[in-house]
Protein backbone atom coordinates (compact mmCIF):
# COMPACT_ATOMS: atom_id res chain seq x y z
CA UNK A 1 0.00 0.00 0.00
CA UNK A 2 1.15 3.51 -0.75
CA UNK A 3 2.19 5.81 2.08
CA UNK A 4 1.07 9.35 2.85
CA UNK A 5 2.51 12.05 5.08
CA UNK A 6 0.15 13.85 7.44
CA UNK A 7 0.61 17.51 6.53
CA UNK A 8 4.01 19.03 7.22
CA UNK A 9 4.63 16.86 10.28
CA UNK A 10 6.74 14.21 8.58
CA UNK A 11 4.53 11.49 10.09
CA UNK A 12 4.29 8.82 7.39
CA UNK A 13 1.44 6.30 7.44
CA UNK A 14 -0.34 3.94 5.07
CA UNK A 15 -2.83 5.71 2.81
CA UNK A 16 -5.64 3.91 4.64
CA UNK A 17 -5.52 3.27 8.37
CA UNK A 18 -7.62 1.00 10.57
CA UNK A 19 -10.11 2.42 13.05
CA UNK A 20 -10.27 -0.17 15.83
CA UNK A 21 -13.09 1.17 18.02
CA UNK A 22 -15.80 -1.14 16.70
CA UNK A 23 -13.89 -4.25 17.73
CA UNK A 24 -14.52 -3.42 21.39
CA UNK A 25 -17.18 -0.74 21.59
CA UNK A 26 -19.99 1.17 19.93
CA UNK A 27 -21.40 -1.14 17.28
CA UNK A 28 -22.86 -3.88 19.47
CA UNK A 29 -21.02 -6.60 21.43
CA UNK A 30 -17.23 -6.74 21.23
CA UNK A 31 -15.87 -9.39 18.89
CA UNK A 32 -13.86 -12.32 20.23
CA UNK A 33 -10.37 -11.20 21.21
CA UNK A 34 -8.56 -13.83 19.14
CA UNK A 35 -10.52 -12.82 16.04
CA UNK A 36 -9.78 -9.14 16.65
CA UNK A 37 -6.06 -9.85 16.97
CA UNK A 38 -6.18 -11.89 13.77
CA UNK A 39 -7.93 -9.01 11.98
CA UNK A 40 -5.43 -6.38 13.17
CA UNK A 41 -2.46 -8.54 12.17
CA UNK A 42 -3.99 -9.26 8.78
CA UNK A 43 -4.38 -5.51 8.24
CA UNK A 44 -0.66 -5.11 8.92
CA UNK A 45 0.16 -7.94 6.49
CA UNK A 46 -1.96 -6.14 3.87
CA UNK A 47 0.10 -2.95 4.27
CA UNK A 48 -1.72 -0.99 6.99
CA UNK A 49 0.70 0.83 9.30
CA UNK A 50 -1.72 3.25 11.00
CA UNK A 51 -3.96 2.03 13.83
CA UNK A 52 -6.44 4.17 15.78
CA UNK A 53 -7.72 3.59 19.31
CA UNK A 54 -8.66 5.51 22.49
CA UNK A 55 -8.88 4.82 26.21
CA UNK A 56 -12.68 5.30 26.11
CA UNK A 57 -13.12 2.42 23.65
CA UNK A 58 -14.17 -0.25 26.09
CA UNK A 59 -13.12 1.61 28.19
CA UNK A 60 -9.47 0.50 28.07
CA UNK A 61 -10.00 -2.87 26.37
CA UNK A 62 -9.35 -1.57 22.85
CA UNK A 63 -5.93 -0.20 23.79
CA UNK A 64 -5.07 -3.50 25.48
CA UNK A 65 -6.17 -5.36 22.36
CA UNK A 66 -3.99 -3.21 20.13
CA UNK A 67 -1.04 -3.53 22.48
CA UNK A 68 -1.14 -7.31 22.25
CA UNK A 69 -1.92 -7.49 18.53
CA UNK A 70 0.79 -5.06 17.43
CA UNK A 71 3.54 -6.12 19.83
CA UNK A 72 5.37 -8.36 17.29
CA UNK A 73 5.87 -5.44 14.88
CA UNK A 74 5.50 -2.41 17.13
CA UNK A 75 8.35 -0.48 15.52
CA UNK A 76 6.81 -0.82 12.05
CA UNK A 77 3.46 0.79 12.88
CA UNK A 78 1.99 4.11 14.00
CA UNK A 79 -0.42 3.95 16.95
CA UNK A 80 -2.83 6.80 17.63
CA UNK A 81 -4.76 7.06 20.89
CA UNK A 82 -6.70 9.77 22.72
CA UNK A 83 -7.29 11.55 26.02
CA UNK A 84 -9.97 13.96 27.15
CA UNK A 85 -12.86 12.25 28.95
CA UNK A 86 -13.24 11.93 32.72
CA UNK A 87 -12.43 8.40 33.89
CA UNK A 88 -12.38 7.28 30.24
CA UNK A 89 -16.17 7.50 30.05
CA UNK A 90 -17.96 9.85 27.69
CA UNK A 91 -20.95 9.84 30.04
CA UNK A 92 -18.87 11.55 32.76
CA UNK A 93 -17.93 14.54 30.62
CA UNK A 94 -14.69 16.16 29.53
CA UNK A 95 -11.40 16.35 31.40
CA UNK A 96 -8.26 17.68 29.72
CA UNK A 97 -6.51 19.03 32.79
CA UNK A 98 -2.73 18.68 32.46
CA UNK A 99 -2.53 16.16 35.31
CA UNK A 100 -5.20 14.05 33.61
CA UNK A 101 -3.39 14.13 30.26
CA UNK A 102 -0.21 12.92 31.96
CA UNK A 103 -2.03 10.16 33.83
CA UNK A 104 -3.76 8.98 30.65
CA UNK A 105 -0.47 8.94 28.76
CA UNK A 106 1.21 6.76 31.39
CA UNK A 107 -1.72 4.35 31.54
CA UNK A 108 -2.04 4.16 27.75
CA UNK A 109 1.66 3.39 27.38
CA UNK A 110 1.23 0.36 29.65
CA UNK A 111 -1.89 -0.90 27.91
CA UNK A 112 -0.32 -0.44 24.48
CA UNK A 113 2.87 -2.22 25.63
CA UNK A 114 5.06 0.54 24.26
CA UNK A 115 7.45 3.29 25.32
CA UNK A 116 5.86 6.02 23.17
CA UNK A 117 2.51 7.07 21.76
CA UNK A 118 3.00 7.95 18.10
CA UNK A 119 0.00 10.29 17.81
CA UNK A 120 -1.81 11.59 20.92
CA UNK A 121 -5.14 13.26 20.21
CA UNK A 122 -7.30 15.40 22.45
CA UNK A 123 -10.56 13.51 21.93
CA UNK A 124 -12.78 16.59 22.31
CA UNK A 125 -11.91 20.18 23.18
CA UNK A 126 -12.54 20.86 26.89
CA UNK A 127 -13.89 24.41 27.34
CA UNK A 128 -12.85 24.34 31.01
CA UNK A 129 -9.14 24.01 30.14
CA UNK A 130 -7.30 26.52 27.92
CA UNK A 131 -6.24 24.77 24.73
CA UNK A 132 -2.80 26.37 25.19
CA UNK A 133 -2.41 24.37 28.44
CA UNK A 134 -3.40 21.18 26.64
CA UNK A 135 -0.91 21.80 23.82
CA UNK A 136 1.77 22.74 26.33
CA UNK A 137 1.30 19.52 28.29
CA UNK A 138 1.57 17.40 25.15
CA UNK A 139 4.60 19.44 24.12
CA UNK A 140 6.25 18.45 27.41
CA UNK A 141 5.36 14.78 26.83
CA UNK A 142 6.95 15.02 23.39
CA UNK A 143 10.11 16.52 24.91
CA UNK A 144 10.18 13.59 27.35
CA UNK A 145 9.91 11.08 24.51
CA UNK A 146 6.58 9.64 25.66
CA UNK A 147 4.64 11.10 22.72
CA UNK A 148 5.84 11.76 19.18
CA UNK A 149 3.04 13.84 17.59
CA UNK A 150 0.07 15.90 18.78
CA UNK A 151 -3.43 15.66 17.33
CA UNK A 152 -6.90 17.12 17.85
CA UNK A 153 -10.28 15.51 17.24
CA UNK A 154 -13.44 17.36 16.19
CA UNK A 155 -11.85 20.70 17.16
CA UNK A 156 -12.92 24.07 15.77
CA UNK A 157 -10.87 26.59 13.81
CA UNK A 158 -9.97 28.84 16.77
CA UNK A 159 -8.86 25.94 18.96
CA UNK A 160 -6.70 24.50 16.20
CA UNK A 161 -4.95 27.82 15.60
CA UNK A 162 -4.30 28.40 19.32
CA UNK A 163 -3.01 24.86 19.89
CA UNK A 164 -0.85 24.87 16.76
CA UNK A 165 0.89 28.05 17.93
CA UNK A 166 2.08 26.22 21.08
CA UNK A 167 2.78 22.75 19.70
CA UNK A 168 2.40 21.95 15.98
CA UNK A 169 -0.66 19.82 15.37
CA UNK A 170 0.22 16.87 13.14
CA UNK A 171 -3.33 15.75 12.42
CA UNK A 172 -6.97 16.61 12.91
CA UNK A 173 -9.33 13.66 13.24
CA UNK A 174 -12.96 14.47 12.45
CA UNK A 175 -15.85 12.91 10.62
CA UNK A 176 -15.69 13.40 6.85
CA UNK A 177 -17.34 11.44 4.09
CA UNK A 178 -19.65 11.75 1.13
CA UNK A 179 -22.54 12.21 3.57
CA UNK A 180 -20.80 14.64 5.92
CA UNK A 181 -18.93 17.32 3.96
CA UNK A 182 -18.99 20.15 6.49
CA UNK A 183 -15.16 20.10 6.86
CA UNK A 184 -14.84 21.44 3.31
CA UNK A 185 -16.17 24.85 4.32
CA UNK A 186 -13.55 25.98 6.84
CA UNK A 187 -11.53 23.00 7.97
CA UNK A 188 -9.80 21.80 4.81
CA UNK A 189 -8.58 25.32 3.88
CA UNK A 190 -7.28 25.80 7.43
CA UNK A 191 -5.45 22.46 7.48
CA UNK A 192 -3.88 23.22 4.10
CA UNK A 193 -2.77 26.64 5.35
CA UNK A 194 -1.21 25.27 8.55
CA UNK A 195 0.20 22.05 7.08
CA UNK A 196 -1.92 19.73 9.22
CA UNK A 197 -2.96 16.27 8.06
CA UNK A 198 -6.58 15.12 8.11
CA UNK A 199 -7.75 11.73 9.40
CA UNK A 200 -11.44 11.20 8.56
CA UNK A 201 -13.23 8.81 10.87
CA UNK A 202 -16.52 7.19 9.82
CA UNK A 203 -15.45 7.56 6.17
CA UNK A 204 -18.18 5.05 5.28
CA UNK A 205 -20.89 6.94 7.14
CA UNK A 206 -20.90 4.53 10.10
CA UNK A 207 -21.55 1.73 7.64
CA UNK A 208 -24.35 3.37 5.67
CA UNK A 209 -22.26 4.05 2.56
CA UNK A 210 -21.45 0.34 2.16
CA UNK A 211 -24.94 -0.19 0.76
CA UNK A 212 -25.58 -2.95 3.32
CA UNK A 213 -27.92 -0.86 5.49
CA UNK A 214 -31.41 0.27 4.53
CA UNK A 215 -34.57 1.46 6.29
CA UNK A 216 -35.40 -2.13 7.34
CA UNK A 217 -32.06 -2.80 9.05
CA UNK A 218 -32.18 -3.37 12.81
CA UNK A 219 -29.18 -2.77 15.10
CA UNK A 220 -28.13 -4.52 18.29
CA UNK A 221 -29.52 -2.79 21.39
CA UNK A 222 -26.00 -1.70 22.39
CA UNK A 223 -25.26 -0.18 18.96
CA UNK A 224 -24.91 3.61 19.30
CA UNK A 225 -26.47 4.14 15.87
CA UNK A 226 -29.84 3.57 17.54
CA UNK A 227 -29.44 7.07 19.05
CA UNK A 228 -28.12 8.80 15.91
CA UNK A 229 -30.78 10.95 14.18
CA UNK A 230 -29.33 10.21 10.75
CA UNK A 231 -30.11 6.53 11.34
CA UNK A 232 -33.83 6.79 12.00
CA UNK A 233 -35.83 4.59 9.68
CA UNK A 234 -37.29 7.60 7.89
CA UNK A 235 -33.90 9.28 7.36
CA UNK A 236 -32.27 6.08 6.15
CA UNK A 237 -34.97 5.77 3.53
CA UNK A 238 -34.34 9.32 2.25
CA UNK A 239 -30.54 8.99 2.43
CA UNK A 240 -30.62 5.88 0.27
CA UNK A 241 -30.30 8.18 -2.77
CA UNK A 242 -26.62 8.68 -1.94
CA UNK A 243 -25.99 4.94 -1.76
CA UNK A 244 -27.71 4.49 -5.11
CA UNK A 245 -25.28 7.03 -6.60
CA UNK A 246 -22.29 5.14 -5.22
CA UNK A 247 -23.70 1.89 -6.55
CA UNK A 248 -24.01 3.21 -10.10
CA UNK A 249 -20.40 4.43 -10.16
CA UNK A 250 -19.16 1.26 -8.46
CA UNK A 251 -20.71 -0.87 -11.20
CA UNK A 252 -18.75 1.02 -13.88
CA UNK A 253 -15.52 0.64 -11.89
CA UNK A 254 -16.06 -3.03 -11.02
CA UNK A 255 -15.80 -1.90 -7.42
CA UNK A 256 -18.12 -1.67 -4.39
CA UNK A 257 -19.92 1.40 -3.00
CA UNK A 258 -17.58 1.37 0.01
CA UNK A 259 -14.53 1.42 -2.25
CA UNK A 260 -15.92 4.37 -4.23
CA UNK A 261 -16.60 6.29 -1.00
CA UNK A 262 -13.04 5.72 0.22
CA UNK A 263 -11.47 6.41 -3.18
CA UNK A 264 -13.36 9.72 -3.28
CA UNK A 265 -11.80 10.75 0.04
CA UNK A 266 -8.32 9.72 -1.08
CA UNK A 267 -8.75 11.84 -4.20
CA UNK A 268 -9.61 14.98 -2.19
CA UNK A 269 -6.13 15.78 -0.84
CA UNK A 270 -2.81 13.90 -0.64
CA UNK A 271 -2.65 14.53 3.13
CA UNK A 272 -6.01 12.87 3.89
CA UNK A 273 -5.83 9.40 5.48
CA UNK A 274 -9.21 7.75 6.16
CA UNK A 275 -9.49 5.16 8.95
CA UNK A 276 -12.40 2.84 8.12
CA UNK A 277 -13.17 0.29 10.80
CA UNK A 278 -14.54 -3.23 10.55
CA UNK A 279 -14.86 -6.47 12.48
CA UNK A 280 -14.88 -8.73 9.41
CA UNK A 281 -11.97 -10.01 7.32
CA UNK A 282 -13.82 -9.72 3.98
CA UNK A 283 -14.77 -6.11 4.76
CA UNK A 284 -11.16 -5.30 5.67
CA UNK A 285 -9.96 -6.63 2.32
CA UNK A 286 -12.74 -4.76 0.52
CA UNK A 287 -11.87 -1.47 2.23
CA UNK A 288 -8.16 -1.79 1.54
CA UNK A 289 -8.96 -2.50 -2.11
CA UNK A 290 -10.14 1.12 -2.34
CA UNK A 291 -6.50 2.20 -2.45
CA UNK A 292 -6.33 0.70 -5.96
CA UNK A 293 -9.46 2.47 -7.23
CA UNK A 294 -8.76 5.59 -9.30
CA UNK A 295 -11.70 7.88 -9.96
CA UNK A 296 -11.45 9.80 -13.21
CA UNK A 297 -12.02 13.53 -13.45
CA UNK A 298 -15.37 12.91 -15.14
CA UNK A 299 -16.44 10.51 -12.39
CA UNK A 300 -15.53 13.04 -9.70
CA UNK A 301 -17.56 15.68 -11.54
CA UNK A 302 -20.46 13.25 -11.86
CA UNK A 303 -20.39 12.58 -8.12
CA UNK A 304 -20.29 16.31 -7.40
CA UNK A 305 -23.17 17.06 -9.76
CA UNK A 306 -25.45 14.37 -8.34
CA UNK A 307 -24.50 15.15 -4.74
CA UNK A 308 -25.56 18.75 -5.23
CA UNK A 309 -29.10 17.49 -5.79
CA UNK A 310 -29.18 15.21 -2.72
CA UNK A 311 -30.01 16.64 0.69
CA UNK A 312 -28.84 14.30 3.46
CA UNK A 313 -31.33 14.07 6.32
CA UNK A 314 -30.61 13.90 10.07
CA UNK A 315 -27.90 15.09 12.46
CA UNK A 316 -24.80 12.93 12.73
CA UNK A 317 -24.80 12.93 16.55
CA UNK A 318 -27.41 12.90 19.33
CA UNK A 319 -27.96 16.37 20.82
CA UNK A 320 -25.64 15.94 23.82
CA UNK A 321 -22.72 14.74 21.70
CA UNK A 322 -23.39 17.46 19.15
CA UNK A 323 -22.49 20.04 21.80
CA UNK A 324 -18.93 18.64 22.10
CA UNK A 325 -17.85 19.18 18.51
CA UNK A 326 -16.37 22.15 16.67
CA UNK A 327 -15.18 24.00 19.78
Amino acid sequence: MEKRILGNSGLEVSSLGLGCMGMSFGYGPAIEKSKAIELIRLAFEQGVTFFDTAEVYGPYTNEELLGEALAPFRDEVVIATKFGFKNARTSEGLDSRPETIRAVAEASLKRLRTDRIDLFYQHRVDPAVPIEDVAGTVKDLIAEGKVKYFGLSEAGVTSIRKAHAIQPVAALQSEYSLWWREPEKEMLPLLEELGIGFVPFSPLGKGFLTGKIDENTTFDKTDFRNSVPRFTEENRKVNQALVNLLGSIATKQDATPAQIALAWLLARKPWIVPIPGTTKVHRLKENLGAAQVQLSGSELIEIETILSKIEIQGHRYPEQSQKMIGR
